[in-house]
C-alpha cells in the first residue's frame, strides 16, 4: 500500500523530544525515512529503536556551524526532500529589564541562526534538484505578546518573517516554504523555560487541554502533501481553551 510519504528523505532538527519527535514519528508511519537531528544521542538511539531502520539518528548540536556543516555535506543528510526545522527553545520568563542576557543569546542562536543556516546549506541543493519543502516551526507568540515571551517572541517574529521572505525569493522555483505556528502545546517546552521545574511547567497546562506534539505534526504532514502546485504559507493552530483576551491596561491608583 501507498503512504503518503513515500520515497522521500525528511531532515528533522530537534527530533529527540516535542515536536520534532512527533513528526519523525509521523513521518516515518507515512512511509519516509527521516534523518533525525538532536543533541541527546541516547533519545535519539532509543527512537530509532522504536521507529525502526527508517529512522536515521544524527547526533548533532544545531547551533555548532561547522558540525553541522560537516554532517550536511554528505549522506544521508545532504539532500532532504523535506527540511523540518524544529529545534527551538523559550528560556525565563522573567520582563526584559530583568531577564538574563545569557538566556537571550541562546534562544536567538537556536531559533534564528541555526534555523537560518541549516535552511541555507540545504536549499541549493532542493533548488538544483527542482523539488523541496522548508518547514519551520514559528509560535503565536510571534504575532501575539504575552509578558515575559519578549525575546522568544521576537525570535519567532523573525521565523515568520524569514519563512515569507524565502517563500519570496524562491518564486519561479518548485520549492515550497510553510511556517507552522502552534499556541499552547503540551511537551517539554515549559520544562526547559523553567529551568526543569516540571512542577512549575505542569502548571502551565493545568485545567485546560493543550495542543500534542501530534496535532503540530499532523499540521506538518498535511502541508507537505499537498499537490505539488499548493504552497501552504503559515498555519496558525491553537487549543480551544486558549484564545485573546483585551488589551492589558495599567491603572494607576487615586
Amino acid at each position: 500500500m501507498t503512504t503518503p510519504l513515500q520515497g522521500i528523505t525528511a531532515l528533522i532538527t530537534g527530533a529527540s523530544s516535542g515536536i520534532g519527535e512527533a513528526c519523525a514519528e509521523r513521518f516515518v508511519r507515512d512511509g519516509a525515512t527521516v534523518v533525525a537531528v538532536a543533541r541527546r544521542a541516547d533519545r535519539l538511539a532509543a527512537l530509532a529503536a522504536r521507529l525502526g531502520p527508517r529512522l536515521v539518528p544524527l547526533a548533532l548540536d544545531v547551533t555548532d556551524r561547522e558540525a553541522v556543516t560537516r554532517a550536511l555535506s554528505g549522506p544521508p543528510a545532504s539532500a532532504p526532500d523535506v527540511l523540518v526545522n524544529s529545534a527551538g527553545m523559550a528560556l525565563g520568563l522573567e520582563p526584559v529589564h530583568r531577564t538574563s542576557i545569557d538566556d537571550w543569546d541562546r534562544m536567538i542562536e537556536t531559533n534564528c541562526r541555526a534555523l537560518v543556516f541549516a535552511t541555507r546549506l540545504v536549499l541549493p541543493g532542493m533548488v538544483a534538484r527542482g523539488r523541496g519543502h522548508i518547514v519551520n516551526i514559528g509560535s503565536v507568540a510571534g504575532s501575539y505578546p504575552y509578558p515575559g515571551g519578549n525575546v522568544y517572541g521576537a525570535t519567532k517574529a523573525f521565523v515568520h518573517q524569514f519563512s515569507l521572505a524565502i517563500r519570496s525569493d524562491l518564486l519561479g522555483t518548485p520549492v515550497r516554504v510553510t511556517n507552522v505556528e502552534p499556541g499552547m502545546c503540551d511537551t517539554e517546552f515549559s520544562t526547559v523555560r523553567f529551568a526543569g521545574d516540571t512542577a512549575k511547567a505542569a502548571g502551565v497546562y493545568a485545567g485546560m487541554t493543550p495542543l500534542s506534539a501530534a496535532d503540530v505534526a499532523d499540521v506538518v504532514a498535511w502541508s507537505v502533501t499537498r499537490p505539488a502546485h499548493v504552497n501552504v504559507n503559515t498555519v496558525e493552530l491553537m487549543p480551544v481553551a486558549q484564545a485573546f483576551g483585551p488589551f492589558a491596561i495599567h491603572r494607576e491608583k487615586r
